[in-house]
């Protein structure tokens, strides 16, 4: 080897080597702690998911010190694969990691932009590409978020253009990676369907990340957060009547964990207020506030009943 090139080597390698880097200066000029602390916050359980997310971050992080240093490194591959049910969260992390990679250095702006197929593919030919096109410049220096993502593909259909989105989603994963994410989302065993029917696809994901169901316990934690960020609040009845209600909701078509908590709580209200201007008279600061187990017990799950059309909305479907 030449001896002036090993001379430079050695002293890369003492100057490397005597290179001190501060993790926690690092984190507090970047302020990502603050994004991961707010995903606590929002989001009830998800245990496995703010862990994989916090190593995220992390892993982003010392990437950037490593560069800072002067190892060698290459820009990390970012694009995600989210699965789980509805209401698991998924749009709402999607956010708080289009925030992260800001905050890193991954990427200039940091929003998210929420896509589906009707967004992405056309219906006859030549709409198809201005339509994806005009979303990946909406997304770019952000995150793009593509929710059933398994919708792009239809092999059964011959006229279907969705492949032609995937390509450009392809192509712009690979040429664009320093300033675009992109994130599929949908059920776990149709993304797994998704990924296999498109391998280039697969291979351009470092991140699957799944959101579990939540748990009973979870769900009425959830619905204690909305109630008190709306400022309702109920008593031990209803709050009894409550829990049987995600129950029997549990067991039933198209439930959507939170979404559906969600919508419960709204359908409450509803009768809540009915029931006080049915009423008449007076009503105090504390009854405005109060919902009682009968604005739960009102659902027609109660009486077992639900309409599994998926054409209506959910909350047509719960009355």
């Amino acid at each position: 080897m030449n001896v002036n090139l090993d001379s430079k080597l050695d002293g890369a390698r003492n100057s490397q080597a005597g290179l001190v880097v501060d993790v926690q200066a690092a984190l507090k000029e970047c302020n990502v702690l603050e994004v991961l602390d707010e995903l606590d916050r929002e989001l009830v359980g998800l245990r496995p998911v703010k862990t994989r997310i916090r190593e995220i971050a992390s892993f982003l992080l010392i990437e950037g010190l490593r560069k800072r240093a002067g190892l060698s490194t290459e820009t990390p591959t970012l694009h995600m694969s989210f699965t789980g049910g509805p209401g698991t969260g998924k749009t709402t992390v999607a956010m708080r990691m289009a925030a992260i990679l800001h905050r890193l250095g991954y990427v200039r702006q940091g929003h998210l932009v929420v896509a589906s197929r009707a967004d992405l593919v056309g219906q006859y030919v030549g709409h198809t590409a201005p339509k994806t096109r005009d979303i990946l410049k909406k997304a770019a220096g952000g995150v793009l978020f593509i929710d059933e993502a398994y919708y792009l593909y239809r092999p059964d259909n011959e006229r279907d253009y969705g492949q032609e989105a995937i390509e450009m989603l392809l192509q712009a994963m690979e040429n664009q990676r320093e300033d675009l994410v992109v994130i599929f989302a949908g059920y776990k065993d149709r993304m797994r369907t998704f990924f296999r029917s498109n391998p280039g696809l697969r291979s351009r994901i470092a991140h699957h990340i799944d959101f579990p169901d939540y748990t009973v316990e979870e769900l009425m934690a959830i619905a204690e957060l909305m109630l008190s960020e709306q400022m309702y609040r109920w008593d031990d009845a209803s709050r009894g009547a409550f829990r049987q209600y995600l129950e029997l909701r549990m067991k039933q078509p198209h439930f959507a964990n939170a979404r559906s908590v969600r919508n419960a709580i709204d359908r409450m209200k509803l009768r809540q207020a009915h029931r006080l201007v049915s009423r008449g008279g007076s009503v105090s600061a504390e009854e405005l506030g109060r919902l009682e187990a009968s604005d739960i017990t009102q659902s027609r799950v109660f009486q077992g009943g639900i309409d599994a059309d998926d054409s209506i909305g959910e909350a047509e479907r719960e009355k």
